[in-house]
């Protein structure tokens, strides 16, 4: 069946309906109200999957329609005698009021439901049930509003079910006190429905987003290899071709120069960088610490004479020949260890200043790899850099490096990837980098965000499931226990009024209440939850004995008991404690204790109360394993999950130390080998051997990255929170990661990487925070109004929230709930 047609299955449940209330119509309620009725629901049940809202929207008249046709509130009198199918009826209340005890055909009709609560004797059973099929449209179609909208919309469409209610039986003309009992039985049997359907929301949610994750999980060791392989080039770029590249120049320069000594000086330091170059290849193998601000100040004092904040002297005269001074500038900046032997400190003139106080790691280790790259650039192209900033702006940190120009010590010795590469890193962090001519010379300025960790965009999300979340069902459970107990106590009958005193009433309702709240908090606190329900049944058994209006416990407790039951499974499910059989034991025995008070007991209540106690049990019992194997299913696919990110993980290292080891090996073979032969021709005292074999493994690194771009293959990133980062290298736009890394589910991983790839159709960065509780993804709100919807749909099957702020920034929470 293709999407945006109807099928069979969309129509066999409206067709099962329609039939079942013409049946029960047919031959009690002629006329076109129940026609119209079967008509109105038929159609919008039969689009609930397409257009689950217009579908819900639907049935609220076909239940009207459906109301009115049994009661004669559109079209009949309201309150009198009339006839159902030829019956004599006896005055009836309209809209669900308890009136009395009616007679159709001398048979006594009892109590009926419609609309989920309880409306008292009507004129036939038949015909209430047809509006009773009605009314069970709207909750179908409620369910589907909650599976395929939004949690906001599902609710709304709750409320106007319960309004519907509230205004049939006003029309009706009952009174207050009937309204209120019928809205509140209502209430609770909308939100049951709700919950109902956000659980399978939920669950659809979170099965598409695993399968999504299970069927692109063969590309996560193909990522985790491309990223150690970029890793590894952009560390033979930066280091070990800065290392070659300054051997180079310097041994160049020094060749040229008259001085014997200079040359000697010059072997003596290319001697030291070759051995730095061949540790620094070698410890390519390991991950390098993120460098900082003060690794900044040292890198920059190799290239020049600084006292931290400026230096500027004058160039001595025995060096103002032009190219003389080029070429001695180039030695001085080549002198690692800065020693006064090898040029005079005269020589060098680099304007540097850092305001920038601290900022974040991963600021200050790209900060690290532009200046490195625009100096090892300044050497390559012109006569060394002339000026370096790292200044602190509002929320951002400026980089910039000039040079003046000049012609080089030596040519043609750059990589190729240089720039490019820290460009995409630069992006990749949310920044921009620009690098052009100017007044002669070259600038690279590099403008990096410092977000803070919470906050990236300034914002303060919404986080916490809230009423969306799993919590909900809680909520839900409450209101239902208080709709069944005082709902129906609303209602007018026969027995004795427990509302007849105000006192009594309102005891009543704090009794109730009482009941029905622990199961707010039979997750987080079971045990105490199921002691404070049972206290309460105790203390209206006190209330019993001392003689009170209101009505006894035994008759309470047939439809209150399931609360007991409820927190039973809780205990079940949620706890796992030696003594945690009790907890049935005692339920059993305290509704034994409720039922035997009764006026129906006789004889001797102790005996009755065993049996009752062990007729109980069984139920309770039932309960309590049925969530002590719910909690086992959960272990045990908890530990399947772990046992499967165990095995994707192992895959993805062996993929990651497979790449290490090829790259490695062919640096052994040829790029570590010429740093080698730097470091034997600088021994020896050759100049001529220590450029040749500089050169010789500059062209060697050149051909390695050339091989590592050409083994890049286009495939589609694994939907996992690292793939949000090739995604966003794909999309041209910017991922960064913020707060402690941790495993997260595949659901988790593939909701996160569907929220980023929303995010990334504006093309901007987009930030993954680790909180407490959660994970944030926020970026850039898309303009559309179609991708918001997604982004909007994506966060409430998660249990998250989507904010967006004036200026467009949004974040969306995905709650660690969703996660687990």
């Amino acid at each position: 069946m293709g999407a945006g047609r109807l099928g069979w299955r969309e129509m066999l449940l409206p067709g099962v309906l329609a039939v079942a209330q013409i049946l029960l119509w047919a031959p009690r309620v002629p006329g076109v109200l129940p026609a119209a009725s079967t008509v109105i629901a038929f159609a919008a049940l039969s689009c609930r999957r397409l257009a689950p809202a217009w579908a819900f929207g639907g049935t609220l008249p076909a239940a009207v329609l459906g109301v009115g046709a049994v009661s004669g509130a559109l079209v009949g009198p309201v309150w009198g005698v009339g006839t159902v199918g030829g019956a004599l009826v006896e005055p009836v209340s309209v809209g669900g009021a308890l009136v009395e005890p009616v007679s159709v055909g001398g048979a006594l009709v009892g109590p009926v439901s419609m609309d989920g609560a309880v409306v008292g004797p009507v004129a036939g059973v038949g015909a209430v049930g047809g509006a009773v099929v009605a009314s069970v449209a709207v909750l179908v179609a409620l369910h589907s509003l909650a599976v395929r909208r939004t949690a906001g919309l599902a609710a709304a469409g709750g409320l106007c079910a319960v309004l519907v209610v509230i205004g049939a039986a006003l029309a009706a003309g009952a009174s207050a006190r009937t309204v209120a009992g019928l809205a509140l039985q209502a209430a609770g049997l909308a939100a049951v429905v709700w919950v109902m359907g956000r659980s399978r929301r939920r669950g659809q949610a979170r099965r598409a987003a695993a399968a999504a994750y299970r069927a692109r999980s063969a590309s996560v060791p193909r990522l985790a290899a491309g990223t150690e392989r970029a890793r590894l080039m952009a560390e033979l770029h930066d280091v070990a071709a800065h290392r070659l590249t300054g051997i180079v120049v310097s041994a160049a320069a020094a060749t040229r120069l008259p001085d014997a000594g200079l040359a000697v000086e010059a072997a003596r330091h290319a001697a030291e960088a070759g051995r730095q170059a061949v540790a620094e290849l070698d410890r390519l193998a390991e991950a390098s610490e993120p460098m900082t601000l003060e690794d900044i100040d040292a890198l920059v004092s190799e290239h020049g004479n600084l006292d931290h904040r400026r230096t500027s002297a004058a160039v001595p005269p025995q060096v103002a020949d032009l190219d003389h001074r080029r070429m001695a500038v180039q030695v001085a900046e080549l002198d690692y260890r800065r020693t006064a032997a090898a040029v005079p400190p005269q020589v060098a003139d680099l304007d540097y200043r850092r305001t920038a106080v601290a900022v974040p790691p991963q600021v200050a280790d790209l900060a690290y790899r532009v200046v490195r790259e625009a100096l090892t650039n300044a050497m390559r192209h012109a006569a060394g850099a002339s000026r370096v900033r790292i200044d602190a702006l509002p929320g951002e940190l400026a980089v910039t490096v000039t040079d003046s120009g000049g012609t080089p010590a030596a040519a043609d010795l750059g990589t190729g990837n240089g720039l490019a590469g820290l460009r995409s890193a630069v992006r990749s962090a949310g920044g921009s980098l620009r690098a052009g001519p100017k007044d002669g010379g070259w600038e690279v300025r590099a403008v990096l965000p410092m977000p803070p960790p919470e906050a990236p965009y300034g914002l303060t999300a919404r986080r916490g499931a809230g009423w969306r979340g799993s919590s909900a069902l809680d909520g839900a459970l409450v209101i239902l226990a208080i709709a069944l107990s005082l709902g129906a106590n609303l209602l007018p009958g026969d027995d004795l009024d427990p509302f007849a005193s105000t006192g009594a009433g309102v005891l009543l309702a704090v009794l109730f209440g009482l009941h029905a709240l622990p199961l707010w908090w039979r997750r987080n606190a079971s045990r105490r939850s199921l002691v404070v329900a049972l206290a309460t049944l105790m203390a209206w058994l006190g209330l019993d004995i001392a003689g009170w209006p209101g009505p006894p416990l035994s008759d309470a407790f047939l439809w209150c008991w399931w609360v007991e039951l409820a927190l039973v499974y809780a205990i079940g499910a949620c706890r796992a404690g030696a003594r945690d059989w009790l907890a049935p034991a005692a339920v059993a025995g305290c509704g034994g204790l409720a039922l035997v008070s009764g006026d129906g007991i006789t004889g001797d209540r102790p005996a009755a109360w065993l049996v009752l106690a062990v007729g109980l049990a069984l139920p309770a019992w039932a309960a309590w394993a049925s969530g002590r194997f719910v909690a086992a299913r959960r272990r045990r696919r908890g530990t399947a999950l772990a046992r499967e990110r165990d095995l994707l993980e192992r895959d993805a290292a062996r993929a990651a130390t497979a790449e290490r080891r090829r790259i490695l090996d062919g640096l052994r073979r040829t790029a570590r080998r010429h740093a080698q032969g730097v470091v034997d021709g600088a021994d020896a005292g050759d100049l001529a051997v220590v450029l040749a074999e500089a050169r010789a493994g500059l062209g060697a690194l050149r051909e390695l990255l050339a091989q590592a771009r050409e083994r890049e293959v286009s495939y589609d990133p694994p939907p996992t929170v690292d793939g949000i980062a090739a995604l966003a290298a794909r999309r041209g736009a910017a991922a960064r990661y913020v707060g402690a890394r941790r495993p997260l589910s595949p659901d988790a991983e593939a909701t996160a990487y569907e929220v980023a790839r929303e995010l990334f159709t504006e093309g901007t960065a987009v930030t993954v925070t680790f909180l407490d509780g959660g994970v944030m993804v926020s970026g850039r709100s898309p303009t559309g109004p179609v991708v918001r919807r997604r982004l909007r749909a994506l966060a409430d099957a998660a249990d998250g929230t989507l904010t967006i702020a004036d200026d467009g920034a949004a974040q969306v929470w995905l709650p660690e709930v969703f996660l687990s």
